[in-house]
């Protein structure tokens, strides 16, 4: 007979194996070879935070550490030992980064190149140098990095632009004869008359010259301008430049156009009875710098800015006071405060006379005063005549 196999016998109260729990013997050992393994891993990188927790502590340490006597101690001393210490830390860190790629190990590399992020911003907390390339950073937001030697700076004066184009084309209207008499390149000195209590009537020549050449000119602000709050370094901003011989005859010797006004503050400060009678140019000194740098000299006339601020009288011991050379009185000034300051839109004309060439003049007339005296009244007879016949073809001052 064959012979039947027996069935272990089971225990009264054992619960029967179930099918599902009957394992091959090669899937445990598999089984049990990826739980020691988790198990490895687990603890690799249990012991690797443990090594970057015990890195930070000793870092804060010992920044914290240098911190403490940092008020007794000299400040290059402080911040290079905190400059050392943040070093040697990043070198363990990137030790151990090296390392793990090294081993393929992919979470622990990642791992490290947390912690690398973390130094590093922890270094640009710490490290004065940043904290000073941050504030330069600031404090230049929305200006340029170079500006010229006479504090130019572009992207101010392109800000400006609208500005100048709206009181150029819309408020003041601006009608600009003789444009062709600037020349397009090379060096020019403009002449004109002054006027409106505030340097205006240099702004509005920029604008005309820049809108219907095109080129930059650069015009001499008066000192008195830079006693006001803002306005003298506006005026800087934008290409003003403050007023002298030295600084005209260097920006001509750069080939650059120059707007100057003889009459200074005597022509700003001139009283509304008084308007458009120029005042005397001084002792000449536009026709040295010409006699002196060869560049021609463009006669200009400027008519409407005498009517923005109507002047009826100068204060002048609250001028005194405040160290300007006269404190104008207006209509609308100082009765009605901020608001007087406003100008009136009145039509204006710039005229551009033909440049007089000075080339053909030897350097030793450039000390004949009676030359440079001559010289300077017939360019004010010029402006004069110009300003004359101006005011005879305006109708109105409002409409022109």
């Amino acid at each position: 007979m064959a012979e039947t196999k027996k069935r272990p016998r089971r225990v009264l109260g054992e619960p029967a194996p179930a099918l599902d729990d009957a394992e091959p013997a090669g899937a445990s050992a598999s089984a049990e070879a990826n739980a020691d393994l988790r198990a490895e891993i687990e603890a690799r990188l249990s012991a690797l935070e443990s090594r970057v927790d015990g890195g930070m502590k000793e870092l804060e340490q010992k920044v914290s550490s240098t911190l403490k006597h940092a008020r007794g101690g000299d400040s290059e001393e402080v911040r290079d030992e905190i400059k050392r210490a943040m070093e040697d830390f990043e070198k363990k860190v990137l030790g151990n980064l090296h390392e793990a790629r090294s081993k393929g190990d992919q979470k622990r590399a990642g791992l490290m190149e947390r912690v690398l992020t973390v130094v590093g911003s922890l270094n640009e907390l710490v490290n004065p140098d940043s904290w000073r390339e941050t504030w330069s950073k600031y404090a230049l937001r929305g200006k340029s990095e170079v500006v010229d030697d006479y504090g130019m700076d572009p992207v101010i004066a392109q800000r400006f632009k609208p500005l100048l184009d709206f009181l150029y084309y819309e408020y003041w209207r601006v009608e600009t004869r003789g444009i062709n008499n600037i020349p397009a390149e090379g060096s020019g000195l403009v002449v004109s008359n002054h006027s409106g209590g505030l340097p205006y009537d240099g702004a509005m020549i920029k604008a005309a010259v820049m809108n219907e050449q095109p080129r930059d000119v650069r015009f001499l602000v008066e000192d008195f301008a830079y006693h006001f709050p803002y306005l003298g370094t506006m005026m800087m901003r934008i290409g003003g430049v403050r007023a002298s011989p030295e600084n005209a005859v260097r920006l001509l010797r750069h080939g650059q156009l120059v707007c100057v006004f003889p009459e200074g503050v005597k022509g700003l400060g001139k009283l509304y009875k008084q308007r458009y009678r120029l005042q005397r140019f001084g002792r000449g000194g536009f026709v040295k710098i010409c006699l002196d740098t060869k560049a021609p000299l463009i006669p200009a006339a400027v008519v409407g800015a005498e009517e923005i601020h109507p002047m009826i009288g100068r204060a002048g011991w609250i001028a005194d006071i405040i160290g300007v050379p006269y404190l104008p009185i207006t209509p609308t000034f100082p009765w009605l405060g901020l608001l007087g300051m406003i100008p009136l839109p009145s039509k204006w004309t710039i005229t551009f006379a033909e440049p007089i060439d000075f080339a053909g003049f030897s350097d030793d007339r450039r000390k004949n005063r009676i030359l440079v005296n001559k010289l300077s009244q017939q360019v004010r007879g010029q402006i004069q005549s110009m300003i004359m016949e101006q005011l005879k073809d305006r109708r109105s001052v409002w409409f022109g």
